[in-house]
């Protein structure tokens, strides 16, 4: 048997806002964007060259909903970007305007920062060490 995540949703304030962000900023890629009604919208982003995992950009539609928005994990480091080159990636989000929450460190698992979104939820960007 073979199963896999295919997509998070992240609880989001404003569609285009998200897609913006998540295109411009962090330079992922607009999988979907289909209207379902009025109100809904099924967006899907993902990071470049990504082939498993996508985000689903959720509108809240109720107010606990928008409560949860920037604030999915408790404040924990919600979401994890793996990246082939750390320093090409972190000086790229930094000129386009990224928060970085924590500096770069050196782990014993690779390098990595911790960055906000456009809400406040917070990613951990990491370039794992071979091995991990």
């Amino acid at each position: 048997m073979k199963q896999r995540i295919a997509q998070l949703a992240l609880v989001v304030d404003d569609y285009d806002d998200a897609i913006q962000f998540y295109t411009q900023k962090l330079n992922f890629t607009l999988l979907e964007d289909t209207t379902l009604s009025e109100k809904k919208r099924w967006v899907l982003v993902a990071p470049p060259g990504s082939t498993e995992t996508c985000l689903l950009l959720a509108k809240a539609d109720n107010d606990e909903q928008r409560s949860r928005i920037g604030n999915q994990a408790g404040g924990r480091v919600f979401l994890f970007l793996f990246t082939d080159d750390f320093w090409r990636d972190y000086h790229q989000m930094t000129a386009n305007g990224i928060q970085f929450v924590r500096p770069p460190v050196e782990e014993a698992y690779g390098t990595v920062a911790v960055f906000a979104d456009l809400y406040g939820n917070l990613w951990d960007l990491l370039e794992p060490k071979e091995g991990y």
